[in-house]
């Protein structure tokens, strides 16, 4: 192990690097001061003498480089202090080879737009938690600055990538290109995401899935000792606001339709109303009904009942689909890419999935040669996988031309969760069905729709009871 030396990043007229032959460096407060100590060879074989500092002082430097040799004389892994926090999100994300593309294109988003910006410059050894509360921060601001404030370095590396942020054309189904235009990358089930191109702020909740995402690329980091603890467990985040479901009640429908004002963000259609969806589809000849029925009577998430398989289907005899689920903003943390659960359908829906293979098999027939073969239950007419945006611009179609009040198609979970609650099913059970990791975020999400739920079932039952004289009390 050498010695500490001092060194600048001065250059002299050529543009040369001084290193330790700058004159000012017998100036106390002139450059700093590193060293290099003896690393485990590389995979080639070749000796590896790695520089470590900056450091304030030749004390500090020494005491920090005897640590350092310590570390490597171990056989502990030595961290590549070369490499970059942006360019370990690239390995990572190429690494994650069995995520859904709508998966994929959310992380990669938040790469792009946000961890690579924001702090990509960064040694991933000497990211810390300063670091993300900086990143979140700049993140808040963004379209959200105060009056007066000039914008940090941060905040502007963040607005310059998301200016620079490619557009696409949406496509249906069938890879036709449609005449609305989307950010890439920055889509959601009803158009551009908030932020990308808008002028609102970004939400804590929005913020909330981008430290996910860090978070998991750290944490695969710190489990291949590559880090030694991960920055990303420790940091405090912008408290999301719960947003809990309203029903569609008459008098929420009546104020809506007198003012074109939905009351709020989550809204839940009754039975009845999702009765009347159901029906349209029927009237309408609506190819995805089989699907639509089955997320609104079992309140699958739509990137869900996109993927599942007939394989993983019983139809005939216990009439249960296998889910293999997926990422969802409902729940906390990201889900284990081979998390399963079993969903109960019923008779209904296995008569309709049963009639809709024979309507495949037809279609199938029909294709020929360009059948594409993904065992999926739910594709297009050609076996292609159903692009999970298509689904939602259909639904929203049927929606508006039937004059509904208008829900997002997630909301078709909370309507499912409305409906058994309704039909008398324990939260628990639907806790299970939605696939929930706690049993206490269904109680909490769905403690607003109870009161609408159970007036229904009031009256209901007032109803039921056959009277000749119908009297007012007062």
């Amino acid at each position: 192990m050498a010695k500490p030396v001092k060194r600048c990043n001065c250059r002299d007229s050529n543009g040369k690097k001084l290193g330790q032959k700058c004159p000012k460096l017998t100036q106390r407060a002139h450059g700093a001061w590193w060293g290099r100590y003896e690393a485990p060879p590389g995979p080639d074989g070749k000796r590896r003498r790695p520089w470590a500092g900056p450091y304030k002082t030749s004390t500090e430097a020494a005491t920090e480089l005897r640590r350092l040799q310590t570390e490597a004389d171990s056989g502990l892994p030595v961290p590549d202090r070369r490499l970059t926090f942006g360019a370990w999100l690239d390995m990572w994300i190429a690494g994650k080879r069995r995520l859904k593309d709508s998966t994929r294109e959310s992380y990669e988003e938040a790469i792009r737009l946000y961890g690579k910006p924001g702090l990509g410059h960064v040694p991933l050894d000497q990211l810390r938690e300063s670091h993300l509360e900086a990143l979140y921060l700049a993140m808040g601001q963004i379209n959200n600055l105060p009056f007066g404030e000039k914008p940090s370095e941060m905040l502007r590396r963040l607005l310059a990538a998301r200016a620079a942020a490619p557009w696409v054309y949406r496509r249906d189904a069938q890879g036709n290109r449609l005449k609305e235009k989307l950010p890439a990358m920055g889509s959601n089930e009803a158009g551009p995401a908030p932020g990308m191109k808008s002028k609102k702020p970004l939400s804590p909740a929005r913020i909330q899935r981008v430290h996910r995402v860090l978070s998991s690329a750290l944490g695969t980091a710190f489990k291949q000792k590559r880090i030694k603890h991960n920055p990303a467990e420790h940091v405090e985040l912008p408290k999301a606001r719960r947003v809990r479901p309203l029903v569609w009640t008459d008098e929420r429908i009546a104020r809506w339709r007198e003012t074109g004002r939905v009351p709020g963000p989550v809204m839940v259609w009754t039975p009845a109303i999702a009765g009347a969806f159901l029906d349209a589809c029927v009237r309408r000849g609506e190819r995805l009904y089989p699907l639509y029925h089955l997320v609104t009577t079992r309140g699958l998430r739509r990137g869900e009942v996109c993927g599942i398989r007939w394989e993983d289907s019983d139809l005939s005899v216990a009439k249960t689909i296998m889910v293999l689920e997926t990422d969802d903003e409902d729940d906390d943390g990201l889900k284990s890419e081979s998390s399963w659960r079993t969903v109960a359908v019923g008779g209904k829906n296995a008569t309709l999935l049963s009639a809709w293979r024979v309507q495949q098999m037809r279609e199938r027939l029909a294709a020929g040669e360009d059948w594409v073969d993904t065992g999926l239950i739910f594709t297009a007419a050609d076996g292609s996988p159903l692009r999970e945006e298509y689904v939602s611009e259909r639904f929203a179609a049927i929606v508006d031309g039937e004059d509904l009040p208008p829900i997002r198609l997630h909301d078709l979970r909370h309507c499912a969760a409305t409906i058994m609650l309704a039909a008398g099913v324990d939260m628990k059970d639907i806790s299970a069905t939605l696939g929930h990791s706690r049993y206490g975020f269904t109680a909490d999400v769905y403690t607003s729709v109870v009161p609408d739920v159970a007036q229904a079932a009031a009256d209901a039952t007032i109803a039921a009871i056959p009277r000749a004289i119908h009297k007012h009390d007062h």
